[in-house]
């Protein structure tokens, strides 16, 4: 352990030389005498003061968690000879946070198991467990001071917005799921009958349209296939202040999304378009989830002014007839140029902006105001550029539920496929 003097040190050194030489120079025994206890406490802690002989061990109970979430920090501690005041405190890293210091007072041999609450502020991978210890001897004068490494792997997910529906695709693809198909085949959704023909099935004969029309008629099912979903994080900017951003609500929104979509039986891949570029090849299954979960808790925001386009992308992170729901704030060209390029080779888009708005609020001047009023009127601008191209584009606000704007979002694909079907 490292040893400070605390301020009695300088204190009782500084009155000691004080009075010895004041007494001296006006031959005042008395200011000798009045000092004399401060230089005996001082030689007194030199004699006595040293480290402390500590036994510190402590673990994390769990290393996973949500946002929101309380997780308990065990320490032990054990010590050898009394210590007159020992403080512990966990350092913790942005993100995470806790009850400050904690002291206590040890006697020789006894041993205390301590918890320390650690508060799950924000998702992202932590490593929590630098533990501060603080010593001081009996009478103050100095203090001994080390940092233990306890760290353990902590793992904060995003805690999903709650989702009533999700955006239907337009394409299917040739793998079973629960998605139904337009074409037809092998289902429980009826589509139409047909007149029965050499090699169809007799469970599918319609045994009441065949009497009433006085020939064999057979169910048209629709097949039920899975879809290819790419959920496109715009990662080059974000609008945020002390506690929240639009990343925040962008990272929760995949989550709910990935989740949801996965367990259709789906197939469900990720890209974070970025200062870094990073993708997750379209999988399926529970081990999907976690994939995606733990890449999301790598989002990051990287300043990069290079442009990049999606040319980038390796060929099977876009599939064909993939649903690409992108979650941008509109705050970059380069992620507008990118999507409108994935929508000029025909892939099924539709934008969830997250709006940076909230987190940018009008400064207290006219100019400011103006100011204000012409950055929003300039993202409306962005807006209807996406709409001229046929691409679906929603305002999700921090506070609002993500249930309203998907649905919003998905009443403007029924309507545009019924009125250009």
């Amino acid at each position: 352990m490292t040893r400070r003097g605390s301020p009695r040190l300088g204190a009782y050194a500084g009155l000691s030389a004080f009075g010895l030489v004041a007494g001296l120079a006006l031959g005042l025994p008395e200011l000798v005498a009045l000092v004399t206890p401060f230089a005996l406490a001082l030689g007194i802690g030199l004699v006595i003061g040293r480290p402390p002989r500590l036994e510190v061990t402590g673990r994390l109970d769990g290393d996973r968690a949500l946002e929101g979430d309380e997780l308990a920090f065990s320490v032990r501690v054990r010590a050898a000879a009394p210590v007159e005041r020992l403080d512990l405190n966990l350092a913790l890293p942005d993100g995470l946070a806790g009850d400050g210091p904690l002291s206590l007072h040890l006697r020789a041999n006894e041993e205390r198991e301590l918890e320390l609450p650690v508060h799950c502020v924000r998702w992202g991978s932590y490593l929590p467990g630098e533990l501060h210890v603080r010593a001081a001897d009996r009478l103050g004068v100095f203090a001994f001071e080390d940092v233990v490494d306890l760290r353990a792997p902590l793992k904060v997910f995003p805690r999903p917005e709650q989702l009533l529906g999700i955006l239907q695709p337009l394409e299917t693809q040739v793998y079973t799921g629960n998605q139904v198909a337009r074409t037809k085949g092998d289902g429980i959704e009826f589509a139409e009958i047909r007149p029965f023909v050499p090699g169809d099935r007799v469970r599918r004969v319609n045994w009441r349209a065949s009497a009433r029309g006085g020939e064999l008629v057979v169910n048209e099912l629709h097949a039920e296939r899975n879809t290819d979903v790419l959920l496109f994080l715009d990662t080059f900017s974000e609008a945020r202040t002390a506690q929240r951003g639009t990343l925040d609500l962008t990272v929760r929104a995949a989550a709910a999304l990935a989740a949801e979509y996965l367990a259709r039986k789906d197939r469900v891949g990720v890209v974070g378009f970025g200062g870094l570029l990073n993708w997750l090849l379209p999988a399926t299954g529970m081990a999907q989830l976690y994939r995606i979960v733990d890449s999301l808790l790598d989002t990051e925001i990287v300043l990069n002014y290079a442009w990049k386009g999606v040319n980038l992308l390796p060929a099977r992170t876009l599939p064909p007839k993939a649903l690409v729901i992108a979650l941008s704030p509109l705050l970059d060209e380069r992620s507008t140029g990118a999507l409108l390029d994935l929508r000029g080779r025909g892939f099924d888009l539709a934008v969830v902006e997250v709006s940076p708005v909230p987190f940018a609020p009008p400064g207290g001047s006219a100019s400011a105001e103006l100011a204000h009023r012409l950055w929003v009127h300039m993202r409306a601008a962005i807006r209807w550029q996406y709409e001229s191209a046929g691409v679906p584009v929603v305002e999700w606000r921090d506070g609002v539920p993500l249930a309203g704007p998907l649905e919003v979002l998905a009443a403007y694909r029924r309507y545009a496929r019924v009125s250009h079907g």
